[in-house]
């Protein structure tokens, strides 16, 4: 089965927001407790592209930015019902790219799922 779903992504001007969620499957449960850390990151369509680290939270809530995001991105999840989210503003044309949610067991980081990816596109 699929361990984590993203959805959320679209097609928005410059400017704009959207909110993007990761829902995890019980195909993505970590040993013991369950414990997990949830990061979000993306695929910009280039040449040589690579998967870039943008946010992450914590299992304690501690959050993470990489700068070209701060301010503008704020990463969130619901224990409860075991999903992040990503709320996305002032959206830039650069920021147009593939979005993948991961979580990474928190006691066994060699144990890490990843999503199938949501496209956001920015246009100017």
């Amino acid at each position: 089965g699929v361990p984590l779903v993203e959805s959320g992504g679209d097609s928005v001007q410059a400017g704009g927001s959207l909110t993007l969620s990761c829902a995890a499957s019980e195909f993505a449960e970590c040993p013991g407790s369950n414990e997990n850390d949830m990061s979000w990151h993306r695929e910009r369509q280039s040449p040589g592209k690579e998967r870039d680290f943008i946010a992450s939270i914590s299992n304690a809530g501690r959050t993470k930015y990489v700068d070209s995001v701060k301010g503008r991105f704020t990463v969130s999840r619901d224990k409860d019902n075991d999903m992040v989210f990503l709320q996305m503003t002032d959206l830039k044309p650069e920021d147009t790219a593939v979005y993948f949610c991961k979580r990474t067991c928190a006691w066994r980081p060699n144990i890490f799922y990843w999503g199938q990816g949501t496209q956001v596109t920015v246009s100017s």
